[in-house]
């Protein structure tokens, strides 16, 4: 089984990009992040079209997650939950569309999309690591569970130095400060495998670099898409790695796709 994080960055502005890398790629499973739509707005014909269901909790222009599983592989999909009850910054805002959960095949995915935090400090970093906590309390509640579980997205967290081309260009962003990756250490010593760490324990992986500045161009980037691993798929992880090439094409989305490959 092959499973993939992809923050698409506007998945009907993307869509082009994303039929490419399903077609080249074909995981198992794709989990996209800000797919920057309204339910209503999500393009199921064209997804199914390629070959795969897909479930998604969207939000009109901004945030948004979506799962996708390959029909034609005989995968199927069971929505477990979406959201963390958790409301946004702002007073009366009401919750963000930003997590989604469900059965594939007899594996736990979730797909999530991890508040910013910027400006720090201020309501928006508050609201972050709010977030990352009922996250890390809901994966306990998986964790509980004693199913095969991979929790996947956009953690908007650079979990080490050696995670960033540039410790000193992002030493004051929100990404970076020393609450957020306390919050995602926690996560890990619960239990929790990140994939990527675990194959690279040296970092200088990447999976977004900034339209801005020439960053794609100069390799300035840094890893903040994960991959989490309950012990039993940690102990079926056979490879991981990063579609970096997809990130170059025209009109790209600032993130590649990330993804594992577990011998499920």
């Amino acid at each position: 089984m092959k499973i993939a994080t992809y923050n698409i960055n506007g998945i009907k502005a993307r869509l082009p990009r994303l039929a490419e890398w399903l077609a080249e790629t074909r995981p198992s499973v794709a989990c996209l992040q800000e797919i920057k739509s309204q339910d209503e707005g999500v393009p199921a014909a064209e997804i199914e079209a390629l070959g795969y269901q897909a479930i998604w909790h969207g939000q009109k222009a901004f945030n948004g997650v979506a799962i996708l599983v390959d029909a034609e592989a005989g995968y199927t999909i069971t929505e477990v939950q979406r959201g963390l009850g958790v409301d946004g910054p702002k007073d009366g805002e009401g919750e963000q569309a930003r997590y989604l959960e469900a059965d594939v095949s007899g594996v736990r995915i979730t797909c999530l999309y991890l508040p910013n935090g910027n400006p720090h400090p201020g309501p928006k970093f508050d609201y972050k690591l709010a977030w990352m906590e009922a996250l890390r309390a809901r994966m306990a509640a998986i964790w509980t569970e004693e199913v095969p579980a991979v929790v996947v997205g956009d953690f908007n967290v650079i979990p080490e130095d050696n995670d960033t081309w540039s410790v000193k260009a992002m030493q004051d962003d929100a990404l970076m400060q020393p609450e957020s990756r306390a919050a995602y250490a926690r996560i890990l010593a619960d239990g929790w495998c990140d994939a990527m760490r675990t194959l690279n324990p040296r970092g200088g992986v990447w999976t977004y670099w900034d339209y801005q500045a020439g960053a794609w161009q100069r390799d300035h980037g840094f890893r903040i898409d994960h991959i989490l691993l309950s012990p039993e798929c940690a102990d079926r992880l056979e490879a991981v790695g990063v579609d970096k090439d997809h990130r170059g094409r025209e009109k790209a989305s600032d993130h590649a796709p990330a993804w594992v490959r577990l011998s499920l």
